[in-house]
């Protein structure tokens, strides 16, 4: 069985995208760094998503790229440790150029999250989830 999963996603400027998520407070493992490829880190277990410029992406997939601003095949949720986390994480996103498409906000009483597109147009989703006011 496989021991590992990871993400890989198509990006227009690889170096605007790694300046764009370590505005975000993300890290990266630079040992996988190519001209045309990052390695974004996301979490304690630093789950791997790399971030490939189109062209290169492209002959990988066989495939044309989703246009992120008509459609999404995927939402990237990632986890936040508390409300605060999720609104500075709203906020480094629009310092950073993206766009909150879904602000920080309580859902079902128990979820606090937003959304966000990144540079590419990939949505996000942050949530702080309290298990406590789960009914």
């Amino acid at each position: 069985m496989a021991k590992q999963i990871w993400l890989n996603l198509p990006v227009k400027d690889i170096k605007q995208s790694k300046l764009f998520f370590s505005k975000l407070g993300f890290s990266f493992n630079e040992q996988h760094d190519t001209e045309y490829s990052t390695c974004l880190l996301v979490g304690e277990n630093n789950f791997v998503i790399m971030l490939f410029e189109e062209t290169m992406f492209q002959d990988f997939i066989k495939n044309k790229v989703t246009d992120t601003q008509q459609s999404s095949e995927v939402l990237i949720s990632i986890d936040a440790e508390s409300w605060e986390e999720v609104d500075a994480i709203a906020y480094k996103v629009e310092e950073a150029g993206g766009i909150v498409f879904s602000k920080p906000a309580l859902s079902q009483g128990w979820m606090y999250g937003c959304g966000f597109a990144d540079l590419d147009g990939h949505r996000w989703g942050v949530l702080y989830m309290d298990y406590s006011k789960l009914s």
